[in-house]
């Protein structure tokens, strides 16, 4: 793997995608669809659910609608949003890596933020199940904003409410997506790819791409450690 390039300055706040990034939430979400279409029996491939990692709900409700009907995937999304509720509620697992990355960030004094494409409340929800959620100075989520991502409203957003610049962000992201939201908002952006693979359009935006939440944790221990008083 090539090497990283180092973060350039210290960030003044870091913001975190919710979904794929800190909760293993993906592969729910992807279990409850499937098991839902199977039930409804619908002819779905069983990877074509991938291409809705990282959308709105009304993003995957237009894409399902194309592939199978609209009256169809209306329903399908209903079963399987229900169940994966049930899921969520009672706590997601989390990504390896998140909880000592929180500490860490914690133990700094650096602010911190959630911006996320799923809808309030059930975000909060999710993040307390998860016992992550007295982790962030904020959460902002879909509902918050008028465009879901890849504008960069939900992240511009979490960047006011911090009282911090954007430039003087550093965004971590799983998903395509949510990169280009972060990039829009004018923010350095980090991913940690989960399910989907970046591929060459992804890459050629020209961000950091790591394999893991400890190696964007190495990125940020240079800078905090400098800045503490001798």
């Amino acid at each position: 793997m090539a090497e990283i390039a180092p973060l350039p300055f210290r960030p003044a706040a870091v913001i975190f995608d919710m979904d794929g990034l800190m909760l293993d939430s993906e592969r729910a979400i992807l279990e409850s669809l499937r098991a839902a279409a199977l039930d409804h029996r619908a002819d779905i491939d069983p990877d074509w659910w991938l291409c809705l990692i990282g959308h709105t709900e009304a993003v995957c409700r237009a894409r399902l609608g194309a592939h199978i009907g609209d009256v169809a995937a209306k329903a399908l999304l209903a079963d399987g949003h229900a169940r994966y509720v049930a899921v969520a509620e009672s706590g997601v697992p989390h990504r390896p890596g998140i909880v000592a990355l929180l500490d860490l960030l914690t133990a700094y004094d650096m602010p911190r933020a959630v911006a996320t494409s799923t809808r309030a409340p059930l975000a909060q929800r999710k993040l307390e199940a998860a016992g992550l959620l007295g982790y962030f100075d904020v959460v902002c989520t879909s509902s918050d904003v008028a465009h879901p991502k890849p504008a960069p409203d939900v992240y511009l957003l979490a960047a006011e409410r911090l009282g911090v610049s954007p430039a003087q962000c550093l965004v971590l992201e799983d998903s395509p997506t949510g990169v280009r939201a972060a990039l829009a908002a004018g923010m350095t952006a980090v991913q940690v790819p989960d399910l989907l693979a970046p591929d060459d359009a992804v890459r050629a935006l020209g961000h950091r791409i790591v394999g893991s939440l400890e190696a964007a944790q190495a990125l940020l221990v240079p800078w905090l450690v400098a800045a503490q008083p001798d």
